[in-house]
């Protein structure tokens, strides 16, 4: 099965934030079948043409989900999710946040948001420098 198969959900991200191309970089290196998830930037044509104005009027601007289900996951669910699909040992630490509120996690997701440009810096290219054999999952 190939990368572009129907089970890869889209994990979209704000193509100018440094924390969330390192976060990419992080889900690509420990999707380790290459299939659990498509890439494209929140400023993209695939997050425009897969997700109605509707919704993404209510989202927010650092990583969105798209489950195989039509879903829409945000803030820390979408971390937890990612987490739980990488599999493996990642699933560990995606219990243990499962179990915090999500109220509570959201705080502490929302506070990382708010700071990352400052931290991490902000970024002109919308994708991470990825090599040429992994840009096949990238959606403009």
């Amino acid at each position: 099965m190939s990368p572009t198969a129907s089970d890869a959900e889209i994990l979209f991200y704000d193509g100018h934030c440094g924390l969330c191309h390192r976060a990419v970089k992080f889900v690509l290196k420990h999707d380790r079948s290459g299939r659990a998830f498509r890439f494209a930037p929140l400023q993209g044509a695939t997050f425009q043409s897969r997700v109605p104005a509707a919704d993404r009027a209510d989202l927010p601007d650092s990583v969105v989900v798209l489950t195989a289900d039509g879903s829409l996951l945000v803030r820390s669910d979408a971390f937890v999710h990612i987490l739980r699909r990488l599999g493996g040992g990642w699933r560990i630490p995606a219990g243990v946040l499962a179990v915090v509120p999500r109220p509570l996690r959201d705080v502490v997701y929302n506070f990382i948001a708010r700071t990352r440009y400052s931290v991490f810096g902000k970024r002109d290219d919308l994708c991470p420098i990825v090599p040429a054999d992994l840009r096949a999952r990238f959606d403009p």
